[in-house]
């Protein structure tokens, strides 16, 4: 009996191992074919991101008047900022903010006692200087008289000349000064210069006020032509040049979009600012209905010309080496070579290249600052279906 229950048992343990080599090939065949697909994929990945995908352009061929464009503000024509003349006190105001004014018009008037009594003062002696030369007068034609008549010495006539000298003379300082306190006395109607708007009133009544623009003083109004209107803009060097007086320039306000004003350079500075190296130039703005307001912030475009042969790339084509500006081309067969450019005009996001590029050129954009020149590379339009073809299946 003891031996079928060995062979039984003997058979089972066959059966068991056959069981345990079968998983474990089954294990090892299932583990080779994971790694095998896992080593393709890490192929393909590797493969995949060594490539360097880059986007590129062709350069377009300039073309003539294309309009720069410079920051400004809208300033009236003439802007003028009133001062009192005399120390006072503000007795009324008769023109607001907004309000039209001509030349002349009474602003304000300034009432200044002090002033009052000084002129009184004044008026008073010269009453008393205006007696004394009459009496010099006298006195020194009555001693010349007598000289005629050799009754007085030369010495006594000259010195009722001289008297009489001297009180003209003083005669003349008190007119001069009775004329200085009416002028101060006229200055108490505060009025417009030119015909123009009240841009600033900063007075009100009561308010004392005293004379000049230094020291406490304080500006009445503000008053401003507003038509035509003005404008500075600086020009860099590169295009100062290009300017002229009497070319036609647009103006627009970022507020007002698909409105367009025209204006003319009415002179420049003719002379490049060596701190900024721009160039100060004014340009005239119409504005006959008043649609500009003076304070305005504007953009000006001014009109260049561009060289017709010459290529425009956007600025971010450029790598700045140490032997000068440079473009990437990329040939048919994907690889980079450095060109040497020369710039032209800039701009601001395109820039002018005068050498180095051919309109069917394929130029880089955002070169990678590591580029350089033999380097491989994949555009950027071919990345999909080369992934596509890569899968793994």
């Amino acid at each position: 009996m003891a031996e079928p229950q060995s062979s039984a048992v003997l058979k089972r343990a066959k059966f068991f191992a056959a069981g345990l080599v079968g998983a474990l090939l089954i294990g090892a065949v299932v583990v080779i074919v994971v790694r095998s697909f896992q080593a393709h994929a890490l192929e393909v990945s590797t493969a995949l991101h060594a490539k360097q995908y880059v986007t590129t352009i062709q350069p377009t061929a300039g073309a003539r008047g294309q309009p720069l464009t410079l920051p400004g503000t809208l300033l009236g024509v003439f802007e003028s900022t009133v001062y009192a003349r005399s120390n006072g006190y503000i007795a009324r105001w008769l023109k607001d903010i907004g309000s039209s004014v001509k030349k002349g018009d009474l602003l304000a008037e300034i009432t200044a006692p002090e002033i009052d009594q000084e002129l009184s003062q004044a008026v008073s002696s010269r009453v008393q200087i205006a007696a004394s030369a009459s009496l010099a007068k006298s006195t020194a034609d009555r001693w010349q008289s007598l000289r005629e008549k050799d009754a007085v010495t030369q010495q006594d006539l000259d010195e009722r000349l001289s008297a009489y000298v001297q009180a003209k003379a003083n005669l003349e300082a008190a007119d001069a000064n009775v004329r200085r306190l009416r002028q101060l006395l006229e200055f108490n109607q505060v009025v417009a210069p030119f015909d123009g708007v009240v841009t600033q009133r900063n007075i009100d009544v009561g308010d004392l006020v005293n004379a000049g623009n230094g020291g406490t003083g304080q500006a009445l109004f503000a008053v401003a032509r507003v038509d035509p209107l003005r404008l500075y803009v600086y020009v860099p060097q590169t295009y100062a040049h290009q300017i002229k007086i009497g070319d036609a320039v647009t103006v627009t306000l970022a507020e007002r979009v698909g409105e367009e004003y025209r204006g003319t350079i009415a002179r420049t500075a003719r002379a490049i600012d060596t701190s900024t190296r721009t160039m100060q130039v004014e340009i005239r703005v119409p504005n006959p209905d008043g649609a500009l307001i003076t304070g305005s912030y504007v953009q000006v475009m001014l009109p260049i010309n561009v060289n017709a042969q010459a290529l425009v790339v956007p600025t971010n084509v450029l790598l700045f080496r140490p032997e000068g500006p440079r473009a990437a081309l990329v040939d048919a067969g994907g690889r980079v070579h450095l060109s040497s450019v020369r710039l032209g005009t800039d701009f601001g996001t395109t820039v002018e290249v005068l050498s180095g590029l051919n309109a069917t050129d394929r130029v880089v954009l955002n070169p990678a600052d590591s580029l350089a020149d033999g380097d491989v590379v994949t555009l950027a339009d071919a990345e999909p279906a080369m992934r596509r073809t890569d899968q793994p299946p």
